[in-house]
């Protein structure tokens, strides 16, 4: 009977491995098609800040000047914070309040600052 138990645990491992081999190969592939993926918006992105390179530069320009809007945004945010930290921790409203206030702005500032940033750094900067 052990000897049976032990060619049935040799088995179950040479399965085991077997469907690791395969998970591998799935994960290789899956690696390779991402890279391939990111290297051709990579290679758009340049082309596009080689035939737009004034609007390439505005948007850096923009993307630079909104981080500081950003920056005083979140100075006001945190002051928010630390003044009405105990009305949030107790009640409900404040909190929902404060997230509905300044959640979705800071959301959408941050999606048009690396868009910005993005579209306006320099060719050497986005192939790294």
């Amino acid at each position: 009977m052990a000897a049976h138990t032990s060619t049935e645990q040799t088995e179950l491992l040479r399965e085991v491995l077997a469907a690791q081999d395969r998970t591998n190969e799935i994960l290789e592939e899956l690696c390779g098609i991402l890279a391939t993926s990111h290297k051709q918006r990579l290679q758009e992105l340049h082309q596009w800040k080689t035939a737009n390179p004034r609007l390439a530069n505005s948007c850096r320009e923009a993307a630079e000047s909104l981080s500081r809007v950003q920056v005083e945004y979140l100075e006001r945010m945190t002051d928010d914070i630390n003044e009405s930290a105990d009305d949030m921790a107790y009640g409900e409203f404040v909190l929902n309040e404060f997230v509905d206030r300044y959640g979705p702005r800071l959301a959408h500032l941050n999606g048009v600052i690396q868009v910005l940033a993005q579209l306006g750094n320099n060719p050497q900067q986005t192939q790294s």
